[in-house]
């Protein structure tokens, strides 16, 4: 194991400890059943790039289900319903062209060295997936978070929901849907933690336009 994985793991075991995943799956089971599911069909072959903890895959509702992430401990957190896939973001090689209904990626492109690596990102989610199918960009804005988006020390690259857009196109990408605002920076921020809170700050947009601190994007392949 590479010193920089071990040192990955360090972090990540001191920012979100496992006592909190019960919490945090509770949170991500209302944001698929009460929002991401409108994008996603119940037949849909579904990739969460980046999957991390599984909170997305894990909830959300779909025929088939992939995690990819390069960190093998994602096997541990991943449901027996998931397929799991140790490979780059930027070479999905386990992955056919025109294959997948859905990519999503949360919290993630901003933890990659580079813009080239973001845009070969959305490059490669552009190729597995099929016409008519989507990419779903779950953000921080740094436009609302220009300190607190380096509070942690493997963020890297600054995006906004435009430039987030911009990179899309470039990829080959139509982006459809473009919210500035929608939720709050991290589960440790305002957003309500209550499932039933969570549940009615879905339903106040207005909301959204106050605590909100991610953007998120939708774009599909045409």
């Amino acid at each position: 194991m590479s010193e920089s994985k071990v040192e990955l793991d360090k972090l990540y075991n001191q920012r979100f400890p496992e006592a909190a995943l019960a919490q945090k799956h509770a949170i991500w089971k209302v944001l698929c059943r009460d929002f991401f599911s409108r994008y996603v069909k119940t037949t849909d072959t579904v990739v969460d790039i980046g999957a991390g903890y599984c909170e997305f895959i894990n909830n959300i509702q779909a025929g088939k289900k992939i995690a990819v992430d390069l960190n093998p401990d994602v096997r541990r957190f991943a449901s027996p319903d998931v397929r799991v896939i140790n490979e780059s973001c930027t070479a999905i090689r386990e992955l056919d062209s025109d294959s997948v209904d859905v990519v999503f990626m949360s919290n993630f492109l901003e933890h990659l060295p580079s813009k080239d690596l973001v845009l070969d990102t959305f490059r490669e989610s552009q190729r597995i997936l099929r016409k008519g199918g989507r990419v779903m960009v779950l953000q921080p804005n740094i436009r609302y978070l220009p300190g607190e988006y380096w509070d942690y020390f493997d963020h890297h690259t600054p995006l906004t929901e435009r430039s987030l857009v911009e990179g899309l196109q470039l990829a080959g990408l139509e982006p459809t849907t473009v919210i500035a605002k929608f939720l709050p920076y991290t589960t440790k921020s305002r957003l309500p933690q209550a499932p039933w809170l969570v549940q009615l700050y879905l339903k106040v947009p207005l909301a959204w336009h106050v605590l909100g601190k991610q953007a998120f994007v939708v774009a599909e392949k045409r």
